[in-house]
């Protein structure tokens, strides 16, 4: 079998790494070029998502590289996915793995709530894969996504309650279920142990 990259002396994997960095300079290009396409200065685009003026600033200066959570609300300001803003031209790797020690794709660690995204956010545009453990009693509530999102959750070690809207069931290991995002929605955990969730957001036109 032909080995699919070489390796770095240190074990690490070289083209992995080089990889991510094309995926960080395009992200920094990518959010200067979509402020300027809005027309907004710093200024405007920190008040559209909440993130500070000089983390933009060393952002698109390629400067810092954003969290999973700065480059959500980024996204959301532009009124597009996660992986539509970090999607990458022309990036076809064979194999994308994403390790679980990996904490650039926590992408929240809470107390009672920990989001780790599964998904390689350059390569899909419009569905998103998270695996979320909540802890007894823990919720993990969100506003409404943009229109037309619905999820997909399935559970993998525990016991949950689904919300969206009015409207709620619970679910068990091994359940599934899925409802409309774009509304107010929560998953709680009803259980007495961890619960293990595998959840998918699907954007319209996915």
């Amino acid at each position: 079998m032909k080995q699919a990259s070489a390796k770095s002396g240190n074990g690490r994997n070289t083209g992995a790494d080089e990889h991510h960095d094309l995926v960080a300079n395009h992200l920094c290009d990518r959010v200067r070029q979509l402020r300027k396409k809005k027309g907004w200065t710093l200024e405007e685009l920190s008040t559209a998502c909440g993130v500070s003026r000089s983390m933009l600033s060393q952002i698109e200066r390629n400067q810092a590289n954003p969290t999973l959570a700065v480059a959500y609300r980024i996204a959301q300001a532009f009124g597009m996915s996660l992986g539509s803003l970090v999607d990458l031209p022309n990036a076809t790797p064979t194999i994308d793995v994403i390790r679980a020690d990996d904490r650039t794709y926590h992408y929240r660690s809470e107390k009672d709530c920990r989001i780790r995204t599964l998904s390689p956010l350059h390569l899909e545009k419009d569905v998103e894969f998270y695996e979320v453990v909540l802890k007894p009693g823990g919720v993990l509530r969100s506003s409404a996504h943009f229109g037309g999102t619905r999820e997909f959750v399935t559970v993998g070690q525990g016991t949950v309650r689904v919300r969206s809207n009015n409207d709620e069931a619970e679910l068990n290991r091994g359940d599934s279920a899925h409802y409309p995002a774009d509304v107010t929605h929560a998953i709680e955990n009803t259980g007495r142990g961890d619960a293990v969730l595998f959840l998918v957001d699907i954007y319209r036109g996915a």
